[in-house]
């Protein structure tokens, strides 16, 4: 899955999490994207069978969605968390370079980022 697809996932559990439904507007506005470009991201997640749209517009999972949404989170929280830790940043920083790295991290370096946090 490329970055972008990542994003509108993690974004889309966000709002979810947040105000219990998620609808396109949601997306464009915490992303910061056009309706036009969530609209075909939308297009592309349905396709390859990550979410759904409700009779009420409204954005839902497939459980294949959700089981991935909530890896690409679970990685983002933790990178926050190392790096507000090991480096002394502040959250908002800590975040933003976690946005950044989450997507190109390999798996086993987060494993024992994992490992190292819990110890």
């Amino acid at each position: 899955m490329y970055e972008s697809g990542e994003d509108y996932l993690e974004a889309i559990l966000m709002i979810q999490n947040e105000k219990g439904e998620c609808h396109s507007v949601d997306v464009a506005r915490k992303i910061g994207v056009s309706k036009p470009s969530v609209s075909r991201a939308m297009g592309i997640l349905r396709d390859d069978g990550y979410i759904f749209v409700d009779e009420c517009q409204h954005i839902q999972f497939t459980q294949k969605g959700k089981d991935k949404a909530e890896a690409i989170y679970d990685r983002h929280k933790l990178l926050t968390d190392f790096l507000m830790r090991i480096t002394g940043v502040d959250e908002e920083q800590a975040e933003k370079n976690a946005c950044r790295v989450e997507h190109v991290i390999d798996s086993d370096v987060v494993e024992g980022i994992r490992k190292f946090m819990s110890s």
